[in-house]
């Protein structure tokens, strides 16, 4: 076996494995919180485990603890039979609960609570580390400006239809403001504001209203959204606007014929300004039998150069390896977190939202969420970084929902009881944390089955090519 494969394998592996970690990592300092809060308050504590069903390892130890590694990996748990009635889903507890001494109210709150602190503030030492070492982006990331308009759009029944933003008359180079009165200050953030959008025509069609500058000009222009992609998600037909700086030129090419240089930033081409990859191919292509002027920045100067004519080229490579601007940002971890947050709250706002188009299965579980880990342990470790404080955020804010088996579910019943001046019936809460554990469980393996695996063999399937990134444009 070639040494190269057996390095890609083991790449895999160690990347599998490091996902794997950084998960579990998450789970394990959630369910850490309840366990020290619990032994902070004096609960008896039953068990201490990672994952739900039966036992893959564990171990009691000399306090008392059952610590246990189980096998399906979709969250974890602390029993604490004083707290709360859950024996169907953590098993039977060895005390008698009657004998033990009443928590309080305080105690049953800080400890419920302390999970979701206890991510927040992992979450918060890993945005420190960002914010130390610092977080590359790049133009494309950054930018607010359209740099590309598509024509068309491909619908998922086959259909071509005019591109939604070409249809409303939004240009290369407008500056987006604010989607739908929501500012927007990056390329990421404009495309998650578009997706989980929930504006509609009075015909139930999706709409979208952009609040972009023009020329100096501020004004709104309504977007109508087509579903599209294998996904299916809102999509207006943009791109985002960055420059193209030369980072290399092929000796004897037609880029080098026509002069152009590492360092240069192309400005246009047959005076088109050249915002975007995709913009650069489609002239070169539809220009390849007659010369195309080309405008580049080459220091303080723009300089005028000339590419040849080139009738018998297969495509529009003309030589030239580009990129675009790259940079090393330092977000503070309050900003970071801050902008996790809205992040999540906008996907859950958007999820139970009837006006939006973002269903169960456009959703990521446990598996989806290991293989995004995976795939960014081999990008980068800030990317890891980053990504595991998205999770640990999502864990801290959908564990505090009102909902029972969850810790929100747990506090909403707890303010209840102590509202009503006495304990909630222990039969109603096991049928409500029972009931509510399958409908948890039937979620996950809905957005497992029909969001995380099909969208895994369908990438293993696809045989469309990678789309070409601006690092790679020329290669």
């Amino acid at each position: 076996m070639p040494v190269d494969i057996l390095q890609s394998i083991f790449s895999d592996i160690w990347s599998a494995i490091i996902a794997l970690l950084f998960f579990g990592a998450s789970i394990f300092v959630h369910e850490l919180g309840h366990f020290l809060a619990a032994r902070w308050r004096g609960l008896h504590i039953e068990r201490f485990s990672i994952g739900f069903g039966p036992a893959i390892w564990s171990w009691r130890g000399k306090d008392g603890v059952e610590y246990r590694l189980s096998w399906l990996p979709l969250g974890g748990y602390v029993t604490l039979p004083q707290l709360a009635a859950m024996s169907e889903i953590e098993g039977e507890s060895s005390v008698d609960v009657s004998k033990l001494p009443p928590v309080s109210y305080g105690s049953r709150m800080l400890v419920l609570v302390a999970g979701a602190t206890c991510n927040v503030l992992f979450a918060l030492a890993l945005a420190c580390i960002i914010w130390i070492t610092g977080q590359p982006s790049n133009s494309m990331a950054t930018s607010t400006t359209i740099g590309y308009v598509a024509p068309e759009l491909a619908l998922p029944d086959g259909r071509k239809v005019t591109s939604p933003a070409k249809e409303a008359g939004l240009q290369a180079g407008d500056v987006i403001l604010a989607i739908d009165g929501n500012k927007v200050g990056e390329w990421n953030e404009i495309v998650q504001t578009i997706v989980t959008g929930s504006g509609r025509t009075a015909t139930g069609e999706p709409k979208t209203v952009f609040t972009i500058e023009r020329n100096g000009v501020v004004k709104d222009i309504t977007v109508y959204p087509q579903l599209a992609g294998p996904d299916e998600f809102r999509t207006a037909g943009i791109d985002a606007g960055y420059e193209l700086i030369v980072r290399g030129v092929t000796a004897d090419s037609v880029a080098d014929q026509a002069g152009f240089q590492n360092g240069d930033q192309i400005v246009s081409f047959n005076g088109q300004p050249i915002l975007n990859i995709t913009t650069y191919f489609e002239i070169l292509a539809r220009h390849k039998a007659e010369p195309v002027n080309a405008t580049v920045r080459r220091g303080e100067s723009e300089i005028a150069l000339s590419i040849p004519a080139r009738p018998d080229s297969k495509d529009a490579q003309i030589g030239l390896a580009l990129t675009t601007g790259f940079s090393l940002t330092h977000p503070t971890p309050f900003q970071q977190l801050t902008d996790n947050v809205l992040m999540t709250v906008r996907t859950l706002a958007s999820l139970i939202n009837p006006q939006s188009d973002i269903g169960l299965s456009k959703m990521s579980g446990p598996v989806g969420i290991v293989r995004i880990l995976h795939s960014a342990a081999q990008a980068d470790l800030t990317i890891l970084i980053m990504f595991t404080i998205l999770i640990n955020v999502n864990l801290a804010i959908f564990n505090l929902l009102p909902i029972p088996v969850l810790d929100g579910g747990q506090m909403l019943f707890a303010t209840i009881a102590k509202l009503r001046g006495r304990a909630l019936p222990t039969n109603f809460i096991m049928a409500t944390q029972s009931t509510f554990m399958l409908l948890l469980f039937g979620m996950m393996i809905y957005v497992t089955v029909f969001g995380d695996i099909r969208r895994l063999f369908r990438d293993i399937q696809s045989e469309k090519p990678a789309a070409t990134a601006p690092a790679d444009a020329g290669e």
